[in-house]
């Protein structure tokens, strides 16, 4: 099957062209937002090729991913192309009075990636599916050598209070940022735009994940952490409750709770090794990459017909 999708998140998308279709993303000269082409910094499989975003038509999909309302206008005639629409966020604005862009079509399915997502948006009558995420395995890398904390946030302090940069200092740890932009933040030592194999590897190192977003829909950088054998310790907002059980770490709300906890965790290697094989026993089971393309492939069978 040919799968038109752009190239947006790059994780995500990472994980989606591992599947047995072929996967056509746009590009453009200038390789901007709606034609990025494959990924630089992420190993894509060669079934993921490069399309002109002006000779969409030509390259015949079977079915159309979607991924933010522009893109309706770019496919042109390829609208009668089946089409899903994927929605990587949690719902903005009058939260949980929310209406989706797509909501009550009926020539498009919606597909979210966490039952969060599907139970804060209003799509009306929009036939809707949830598929959880899934992450290629990097491996059980950790080691846990640096008494650190690693965060892992794109734009910390443009998106502020969103992604907990506010509540950063008030973890009292020594605390590694790792992202896009994370120049700028102070008391923390930031480390800039590394490719993924690296940044995975230099996470490995830290003893603890911490995970401080307020309002997101489930950051991949978490699973990915978890993947890696690392401890956890996350704001229970959005899925972050779903997605990491009681032996991996330690959810909460309440600063003082996690503040300890990344201090248990800094102090006990032994602790942090347990809680770390924990962690990536459960996000095998529940977010490995099998699962995620199985249920992906579902999917597009039934949408294509």
């Amino acid at each position: 099957m040919r799968v038109l999708l752009w190239h947006v998140h790059g994780s995500y998308t990472t994980a989606l062209v591992q599947g047995a279709h072929e996967y056509l993303i746009p590009v453009t000269p200038g390789r901007g937002p709606y034609g990025r082409g494959r990924a630089r910094t992420w190993d894509w499989p060669a079934s993921a090729r490069e399309v002109p975003l002006d000779r969409l038509a030509e390259a015949e999909p079977d079915v159309v991913i979607l991924q933010r309302p522009d893109e309706l206008e770019l496919i042109g005639p390829l609208g009668r192309v089946p089409m899903v629409y994927l929605e990587h966020d949690a719902p903005w604005g009058d939260v949980p009075l929310t209406r989706h862009p797509m909501a009550d079509r009926h020539d498009v399915r919606l597909v979210h990636v966490t039952h969060f997502n599907a139970l804060f948006w209003d799509a009306g009558s929009t036939p809707t599916t949830v598929i959880e995420h899934g992450v290629v395995d990097p491996g059980p890398l950790w080691t846990g050598e640096l008494p650190r904390a690693a965060v892992v946030v794109n734009e910390p302090l443009r998106r502020g209070r969103y992604v907990g940069t506010d509540l950063l200092p008030r973890l009292g740890a020594p605390l590694d940022v790792f992202g896009m932009k994370v120049g700028g933040l102070t008391g923390c030592r930031t480390h800039e735009d590394l490719p993924q194999d690296r940044m995975h590897a230099e996470l490995a190192r830290r003893r603890v994940y911490v995970h401080p977003i307020r309002w997101t829909s489930l950051g991949l950088s978490l699973l990915e952490a978890m993947h890696l054998g690392m401890p956890v310790v996350a704001l229970a907002t959005t899925e972050a409750v779903e997605a990491v059980p009681p032996e991996a770490g330690v959810v909460s709300t309440r600063i003082d709770v996690l503040r300890t906890a990344i201090r248990r965790f800094l102090d006990d290697p032994a602790a942090a090794a347990e809680s770390g094989r924990a962690a990536r026993a459960s996000v095998l089971g529940r977010y490995g990459l099998r699962r995620f393309l199985d249920d992906w492939d579902r999917l597009l069978r039934e949408v294509a017909g």
